[in-house]
């Protein structure tokens, strides 16, 4: 007897970013302790160590909750993404602390690949800053669905209003310049508390949701995949029987294991049922899928971002690196497109570099054939250069040495991400999106 197992639909991932010293460690350790997310032993350590700093009895530290290495708690900043895991009655979370730091911006990043919202802070007495317009501008190019400015240290200007106003227009400007739809403004106090987890009553004038309020009702990018986009599979092995047969077992599942073939691999987009037709990447094999397998259990349908395993009507030549997909929508292979690159690492990207580009499960030798431009993330515009440096992003044209199904990251995010990796030694050089 089989059954449905769905995705579960109220994992939210989100990140944080913001400048440094705007309080962001501590908003988010406010939201961890107001959430009641922290375990007795950790708060009695963070205790100790905010009256072994001079805070006042039963007074905390909340950024000591997110801040993990001894460096970042040396120094009060954030260094690395630090990620957090914990749950409400609505929803659960999983929550990126990014750095705010200039040098570290290849740190957000990451954290923000793949966030359903980014939480950029922006303290209130200051308004928006050059690192604001940064972290603005890289949400905007990643395309990530929900935007949250927290207006922090409301309680230094007095819960003003009109400084609330100033600063929200300033943002507002800012991202209907970088082409953000879904923005969200809220005033808030991550000392305090205000508009954290509940309504401040010392905002009377602002009448929209805290927080967590916020985060527990925006739609999770996982739910539209479901909806809208077509089933990806990227294929990560192929499942044969290893070895003898265990004694005793039925004659009849003894004669279908000898035959056994799967996929497997974790759905990246969409939706799989039992009967569907599919096509395979490379070849274009089309087939009809007669079984699915997930957690051990047989089911008539599985959905992003599930990991699984498929059964098909007839055997399909096919290995790791080829993508599973809905009959009639995998794009055609390209050896050369144009794409936005986050520089990673410290060696410069140059033009006619040899590398190697990972998309989804396949990887292929491929050469830098141009670097167009460099993104100036103070003037948000873009300037003609030859190379990439830490931090920076580029438009560059890539060459493959094979055939990959790449998509605009506008129609899939995850069809249309990569990474750039260096041949020699595995190193990650940058993380790419695929332009229109």
């Amino acid at each position: 007897m089989t059954a449905t197992l769905t995705a579960t639909p109220t994992l939210f991932r989100f990140a944080t970013a913001g400048s440094v010293d705007d309080g962001k460690s501590t908003l988010v350790g406010r939201l961890l302790h107001d959430s009641k997310a922290i375990l007795a032993d950790q708060l009695e350590q963070v205790a100790r160590t905010s009256a072994d700093r001079g805070f006042a009895h039963g007074d905390f530290d909340f950024a000591l909750l997110t801040d993990g290495l001894r460096a970042e708690r040396e120094q009060g900043i954030t260094i690395d993404v630090a990620y957090r895991y914990f749950s409400t009655g609505a929803r659960s979370f999983i929550l990126a602390d990014c750095p705010g730091h200039v040098q570290y911006t290849r740190n957000m990043v990451t954290g923000a690949t793949t966030a359903d919202a980014v939480i950029v802070l922006v303290d209130g007495r200051k308004g928006v800053l050059e690192q604001t317009k940064r972290h603005l501008a890289v949400v905007a190019l990643l395309r990530v669905p929900h935007v949250i400015v927290a207006v922090n240290k409301i309680d230094l200007v007095g819960f003003s209003q009109e400084t609330f106003a100033e600063v929200a227009s300033q943002a507002e400007a800012v991202a209907a310049e970088l082409g953000i739809e879904d923005l969200h403004v809220i005033p808030v106090s991550a000392l305090g508390g205000d508009n954290i987890v509940d309504r401040s009553e010392r905002t009377p004038w602002y009448d929209g949701p805290a927080l967590l309020e916020l985060l527990e009702t925006l739609p999770a990018a996982d739910d539209a995949e479901r909806e809208g986009e077509p089933f990806r599979l990227p294929v990560q092995l192929v499942l044969r029987p290893q070895g003898g047969l265990a004694p005793g077992i039925d004659p009849a599942e003894a004669e279908r294991l000898r035959d056994y073939r799967a996929v497997a691999g974790r759905i990246s987009s969409g939706v799989v049922r039992v009967g569907d037709r599919v096509e395979i990447f490379p070849g274009g094999s089309a087939t009809t899928v007669t079984g699915i397998r997930a957690a051990g259990a047989e089911v008539d349908e599985a959905t992003a971002p599930q990991s699984i395993s498929l059964e098909f009507d007839r055997d399909i030549d096919t290995a790791r690196g080829a993508l599973v997909g809905s009959a009639g929508t995998l794009p055609a292979g390209r050896r050369e497109f144009d794409a936005e690159l986050f520089q990673l690492d410290a060696r410069a990207l140059t033009p006619g570099i040899r590398v190697l580009v990972k998309h989804g499960t396949a990887t292929v030798q491929a050469i830098v054939a141009q670097i167009e431009s460099r993104y100036d993330l103070d003037a948000l515009t873009h300037e003609p250069t030859q190379t990439l440096e830490t931090n920076d992003i580029g438009r560059v044209r890539l060459r493959l040495a094979g055939d990959l199904p790449l998509e605009p990251y506008a129609t899939s995010r995850h069809g249309g991400s990569f990474l750039v990796i260096h041949p020699a030694d595995g190193a990650t050089l940058a993380a790419g999106i695929v332009r229109d």
